[in-house]
């Protein structure tokens, strides 16, 4: 037991050897390679204030130089950029206003003339009924006189039929009435006899 543990501490310390002979030969390597020598100091190159005045000055170098691309490149053609949005905004804008403007003549002018045809309708319809009214006075007056007309022709001819028969009644009147004399007295009237006796017997 005590030979198998004095084989295993042997091993241990051979391999820990080992690992630093390796350690030993990858830093020489690295030193060949970048020709840097190990600080030897553990922890981050930036906390390291030695290097803190190369730090600062590559930082002041790096901002210039941001600083001069963004203020000589990119913000001109931000600005460019800018602008060019701001006038055709402005050009849009200019437009609406003008095609607003132009709306507002032609629904000025439309309701102008529509009113102007609104006014000429009323007229027409009022020209259009006098005239009508005119005609219809016209067309009742002509139809009135020839109702009058009529209307007197009418009466003329009902006066003549009315005297044709008045007469005819009196001519059969005075007929009979002598007819009737001579049958009972056996004597013949006179014309004018009869005639006054017929008037006297209408009048009664």
């Amino acid at each position: 037991m005590r030979t198998s543990l004095d084989g295993i501490i042997v091993l241990a310390q051979n391999d820990q050897d080992a690992a630093h002979d390796a350690a030993e030969g990858m830093t020489e390597e690295v030193i060949a390679d970048t020709g840097l020598e190990p600080s030897g100091k553990p922890g981050m190159p930036q906390l390291d204030f030695a290097g803190y005045v190369p730090q600062l000055v590559w930082l002041v170098i790096t901002f210039v130089a941001l600083y001069l691309l963004m203020s000589r490149v990119a913000l001109p053609r931000i600005a460019t950029v800018i602008e060019h949005r701001r006038d055709r905004i402005a050009s849009d804008l200019d437009a609406a206003a003008r095609l607003k403007e132009e709306t507002d003549e032609v629904i000025a002018a439309y309701e102008a003339e529509l009113a102007e045809a609104r006014g000429r309708a009323h007229q027409i319809a009022a020209e259009t009924r006098d005239k009508l009214n005119n005609e219809l006075a016209e067309e009742r007056a002509e139809v009135e006189a020839g109702l009058a007309k009529k209307t007197a022709q009418a009466e003329k001819r009902i006066a003549d039929t009315k005297a044709k028969a008045l007469a005819e009644v009196d001519t059969a009147a005075a007929d009979a009435a002598g007819d009737i004399v001579t049958k009972l007295t056996g004597l013949k009237p006179t014309k004018a006899e009869i005639d006054a006796a017929v008037v006297s017997a209408r009048s009664a």
